[in-house]
Order: C-alpha cells, then structure tokens, then sequence
C-alpha cells in the first residue's frame, strides 16, 4: 500500500488526480499506462495553403435530343455510370444520331483535378474527360479557361490536360512509400459540383487490388461524383493520390473510397505528356497470388512474387525460358525494348533469367486441344486418371511434357481437378507420362497432402490434394 498525504489548492488537486490517472497502483508497484492520444490534427491551415492549387473541370459535349423518348438522365447519375465503366442506359448508339453541326454545347460532367506546374499542365482522371468535345478549368480566384486535353490513359484512369496560364500555385508531390494505414489525409474536390469541398479520413489500405490495372489506396475520406480527379493529401501537403472510385451500392459515398497512388499517375503524366500516348512493357504471362499453403508445398518459404498461371507462345517469357509454374520475384515495369532480369522459383530451385520486354498489346485467344487418347493410368491414390499427349497435343499447346487427366474423383475432384486438365507436375517433380506418373504417385506418402500443377485451357495453377479422411 502507497499513501500520500499533502495540502493542495483545487487546480494542484484536479492536475493531481489527472497525474494519477496515467499510473495503476496494484501491489506497491507503480504500472504507467500508454501515453496519452493525440489530439485530432488540424486541417484549415493544410486547406487554405494546398486549396488554390485544386480546380474545377466542366465538360461539355455537342449533341441533340435522343430522338427515342427517354429523359434525359442527370449528370450525377451520367458521373455515376461513368466512374464504373457501365454502359449508359438509353444512350444512341455511335453509328445512331449524330449532333447536328449547329447543335448548342450541353454540360455533360464536372470533376475536379490539380496544377502540376505553374506553365498549366494540370492532372485529373481520364474518365472525367471522356467523350468531352470540350473541357474548361475553373481556378480558385473564378478565372476560367477552355483546356486542352494533351493525352488520357484509360487503363490508370489519369489524364493531363493544359491551360494556357502562367504563375499558377502547383502542387507538391509527396511519396507514396512512406504512407501509412492510420494516417490522416483529406481530398480537395467538386462534389455534386461544389467547388474547393474539403472532406477528411484515414489510409484505411495500401496496394488495393480492386481488379484494374494499378493496386489502389483505400480510404474512409468521403467521395462523391464530382470528386474524381481531385488529390488526396497527406499532413505535410503533398499530393499522394488521385481520388478515383468509390464503393457503393447506391452511388453514393458509403465509407470506401479509392486513390490512384501519385507516383504512378506521374509516371503516366510524364508519357502522357512527351508522346501522348503511355507505352507499357509486357512479357506475356499471366500471374495469380502465391498462397500460404502453396509456399510451403513447393518448398518456397513464405507467400511470395508471382505465380505464373500461362506463358504467352512466342512471347519474351517463353523466349527467356520462364514456364507455367514459376514464381518471379521481380517483374520489372521497364520500357519496351529494354532487358529485365527475372528469378524464378523452379522445382525448389532459385534461376535467374533475363527477357527482352514487349509492349501490351490485346490479349490473344488460343483454343485447347481436345483428348485423343484413353486413360492409361489410374492412380488410385489421388484418385485421377490420365493418359498420354499425343505429339499434336504437345504442339498445340506448346508443352513438351504432362499428362491429360480422364478422371478425377474423390480427393482430387474435391481438390479442383477436373477432366480435361493437364498435369504438368507432382510435388515438383515434373510428369513426362501417363506411366511415370503413376510411378511418382505410388511413392506418395497417403497421409499427406500433395501439390499437383495442373494446366487448364490457357492458365496454370497449383492444386493441394488432400487425403480424405478415414
């Protein structure tokens, strides 16, 4: 037991006890609890500094009346279809009415975008821009001027568009690697048209893969139509994001926000505004996520890099030799042209190869050949029965081993394994016939799981096989 015993004044009473509150006595001993929260940041210094250097962009587009009866539909809802990638309900169709040559300009969106330098280049999304005959930015001070689009890139969903004015306030850059989940950031935007709106929150997630082409930032900071193309600012000022998407099933803002990270937008920004244009490399793979359970079957460690689902025939992988099954750990994004040295995981096995990268291009489509033969080996085991490639099915899709599956039951079929895939390899031994695999499979030990890497029309995946219980 501690006693203290003083006289103290009312306010040295009320700072005592508050003294007291961050100690726990228990047992004569003295436990300090953690320090106390910080207080919540202060955001009207960071608005009034970064806000000049917000802008507003209006677009509008030459058309004429539908022609089919529909209402036209309002532009919140037109920023809502757009910012999805949705097809736009009772829209003409291209080849349908055109605007007549005296047709007057109608707004047809607003967003919102951000001075990249004082000469007038100024970055937004390339979806605000879109299908616009003609975009006017508005600056803080209510100047307006009719912009000229240099270059849009749908896959980042980032455009650059110039102004011609001189001594504007530009924005500051930050680094997008030194952003934390936790950290407070706000966005500087037009929603629903407002101007210079600014709303607050949290780097809920970094790296967000939503499915499009760059991993996103996830926010809290509420977005809405209007918003897109605005930055999403860190404390100190600097621009990290461009505000992009949303989730929501209604439209509208439902605490998921998304932002395109800055240092990709200006690497697309720099392209965009040499060539017009943004020239990607590619070296023709298809890659999936390497999973927990996967690393530790193929004897990789921990989850890490890239698994190689198909390799592209004819493509830089195939010409470095990189095959179905590998796991590169580095995939540079380097210019076309250029040479990238890649290291793969093979058969427990570190290699490193090099490969000349291509520019994307579409994807091109290439059929599976069907069976020709009939089982020739049923592994009871694994419960999969396969037979032979027949040298035409080797050349057509570009294998030199594996075998055809025929059956798949039990622990297989629940495993994923269906007819008609290829088995490429078992437990990291590659299978060159239907006899040898049976020969690999009755060496398995029955009781525990095995990894099969199979081949499924275009793509590779490994499949865990694991023993049904007795």
């Amino acid at each position: 037991m501690i006693t203290m015993q003083t006289t103290v004044t009312s306010a040295a009473r009320r700072s005592f006890v508050v003294a007291l509150a961050g100690l726990v006595v228990a047992a004569g001993t003295f436990v300090s609890t953690p320090a106390r929260a910080q207080a919540l940041p202060e955001f009207a210094d960071l608005a009034e500094r970064v806000g000049p250097a917000v802008v507003n962009i209006r677009t509008t587009e030459r058309r004429t009346a539908r022609g089919n009866g529909m209402p036209e539909m309002d532009e919140d809802m037109l920023e809502f279809f757009r910012r999805f990638g949705l097809p736009i309900p009772n829209q003409p169709s291209p080849r349908g009415q055109r605007p007549q040559p005296d047709a007057e300009p109608q707004q047809r969106g607003v967003g919102s975008g951000f001075i990249l330098g004082a000469d007038g280049y100024v970055m937004t999304n390339a979806h605000v821009i879109d299908g616009a005959d003609e975009v006017f930015v508005t600056l803080t001070d209510k100047r307006e001027f009719k912009a000229r689009v240099v270059g849009a890139d749908r896959r980042s969903d980032v455009a650059l568009v110039k102004i011609e004015a001189s001594g504007l306030p530009p924005v500051r850059i930050g680094d997008v690697n030194r952003l934390r989940v936790g950290e407070w950031v706000i966005a500087i935007g037009s929603p629903f048209g407002l101007e210079n709106t600014v709303t607050a929150g949290i780097v809920s997630a970094k790296a967000r893969d939503t499915g499009e082409f760059l991993p996103l930032i996830q926010t809290d900071v509420a977005i809405n139509p209007g918003n897109s193309g605005g930055p999403l600012i860190n404390m100190r000022g600097e621009v990290v994001g461009i505000n992009s998407q949303i989730y929501s099933r209604s439209g509208g803002y439902m605490g998921i926000s998304f932002a395109i990270p800055i240092d990709e937008a200006t690497r697309v920004a720099e392209q965009l505004k040499t060539t017009g244009r943004v020239s990607r490399g590619r070296i023709g793979v298809s890659i999936d996520q390497v999973t927990k359970d996967v690393a530790e079957s193929i004897g990789l460690g921990k989850p890490t890099g890239a698994l190689v689902r198909s390799v592209e025939a004819g493509g830089p992988a195939e010409k470095a030799g990189i095959e179905s099954g590998d796991l590169p750990r580095i995939v540079g994004g380097v210019k076309p042209g250029s040479k990238s040295t890649v290291q793969v995981f093979r058969r427990g096995a570190y290699k490193d190869l090099t490969v000349i990268v291509a520019e994307v291009e579409p994807d091109r489509v290439r059929r599976t050949a069907e069976a020709e033969t009939k089982p020739q080996a049923v592994a009871g085991t694994l419960g999969i029965g396969v037979s032979d490639l027949s040298e035409a099915q080797k050349r057509e899709l570009k294998l030199k081993s594996g075998v055809r599956v025929e059956v798949a039951e039990g622990a297989a079929a629940r495993a994923g394994v269906r007819e008609g895939d290829v088995i490429l390899s078992v437990d990291n031994t590659e299978i060159t016939s239907a006899r040898q695999f049976e020969s690999v499979v009755a060496k398995l030990d029955k009781s525990r799981a095995v990894t099969v890497l199979v081949r499924r029309g275009d793509t590779v995946n490994f499949l865990i096989i694991r023993p049904l219980p007795r």
